[in-house]
């Protein structure tokens, strides 16, 4: 099987599938050239959202919910067509094996309105080079969601640059540790007065193991990684230099119970696994202590959700958790983010999917301070 029906296969099951699904092979502009397969494929997408209460941004984002008692305006409009992407992938034959490229971009650039890349990679006899999904996420838990932002606790479904090497159900790589991973908090500390002395020395390792047994579906996942600062250079600093390691794992799975219900659910853990935890309330994996030394952050998410058959489309619900032990560290902040949603996606007709969508959001404090917000949220998707 090659990459692109891999990741084509895996897409029905992620919060961000649904545009995956659409904007696939079936649904593209094909062309050959030679023995190249080509395709052009994207759709257009309007999203329409209403805000109950402070305005969450383009996506939901945690950190510009209000906490209780703190000021804030009720009720926001928005519109934007920002997730309309386009993308270009070929296919060859060669040396017994498919060579397949993908180039993709979308316009939620510096959080909307420009353009940006997403996918561009080659694929060749189970080796990938460039950027696509980080490997730590299996596509197996995440219930569909209408709102871009995605499932609080699961594995960040975001893409990286990389080397990996897939052979059958397992894949390994070697990805870049400061686009997901973060950058540690070295400032405003009384051993660093720079702005920030964390480094990078080594990529992170990533294993996944993806199957399916019958109806029942599974993904499992592990991220090994070094954090590292080094202040040699700052006149200013008591301590150089220290470095320690994180680790992370993700378990996922997934359920057709019936050909109308499918169940899923999933948990992510790890310490100084930064922004490798989907929608994580801290991305840095690690701080510099008052000691000097560098502490890493626990982290841990879960999801759990169900989609339904109904007419044309199907109802998905979802309840999703992400937080971060701060309780005994030396900083301060939110620890626990918290997403619900409920919506319906239907297609009256090929190429063409509707939704509506509410969702709850909160976020709440290392002391305790807490709030929510509110979001109605309605999505046209024409795609080619």
């Amino acid at each position: 099987m090659t990459q692109h029906n891999k990741v084509k296969q895996a897409s029905i099951f992620t919060a961000s599938a649904l545009a995956l699904a659409v904007a696939s092979a079936s649904h593209a502009v094909d062309f050959e050239v030679g023995d190249t397969k080509a395709s052009v494929y994207g759709y257009a997408k309007l999203d329409i959202i209403y805000d109950v209460d402070t305005d969450l941004g383009n996506s939901i984002g945690h950190k510009n919910i209000a906490l209780d008692g703190d000021e804030s305006q009720d009720g926001h409009f928005n519109m934007h067509a920002y997730q309309s992407r386009i993308g270009f992938q070929t296919s060859t034959p060669v040396s017994g094996s498919d060579l397949v490229t993908r180039i993709e971009g979308d316009f939620y650039g510096s959080g909307g309105g420009s353009f940006r890349l997403r996918h561009a990679y080659g694929s060749w006899d189970g080796i990938l080079t460039g950027q696509t999904w980080t490997n730590f996420y299996g596509f197996v838990a995440g219930t569909p969601s209408i709102d871009f932002t995605g499932p609080p606790g699961v594995g960040n479904q975001a893409r990286q640059p990389q080397l990996r090497y897939t052979a059958g159900n397992f894949s390994a790589s070697i990805e870049d540790p400061d686009t997901l991973g973060g950058s540690e908090k070295t400032e405003n500390n009384v051993v660093q007065t720079s702005d920030d002395a964390a480094k990078s020395e080594l990529p992170d390792v990533i294993a996944r193991y993806t199957d399916a047994s019958g109806p029942f579906k599974y993904s499992a996942s592990a991220v090994l990684r070094q954090l590292e600062y080094d202040a040699a250079e700052d006149a200013g600093a008591t301590v150089s230099d220290d470095s320690a390691f994180g680790w992370g794992i993700a378990l996922e799975a997934a359920m057709n119970v019936s050909e109308a219900v499918t169940l899923r659910a999933g948990v992510t853990h790890g310490d100084g696994i930064g922004g490798y935890m989907n929608v994580s309330p801290q991305t840095s994996p690690a701080y510099l202590a008052d000691n000097g030394d560098l502490e890493t952050l626990e982290s841990t998410g879960g999801t759990i959700g169900a989609s339904i058959k109904a007419g044309p489309g199907a109802i998905n619900a979802s309840y999703n958790v992400a937080t971060v032990d701060l309780d005994d560290e030396g900083i301060d902040g939110t620890d626990t983010h918290e997403t619900a949603y409920l919506n319906y996606i239907w297609s009256p007709a090929e190429r063409i999917q509707y939704g509506i969508e509410a969702a709850w959001a909160s976020r709440e404090t290392k002391g305790g301070d807490d709030g929510d917000a509110t979001r109605i949220q309605g999505m046209v998707m024409y795609s080619f």
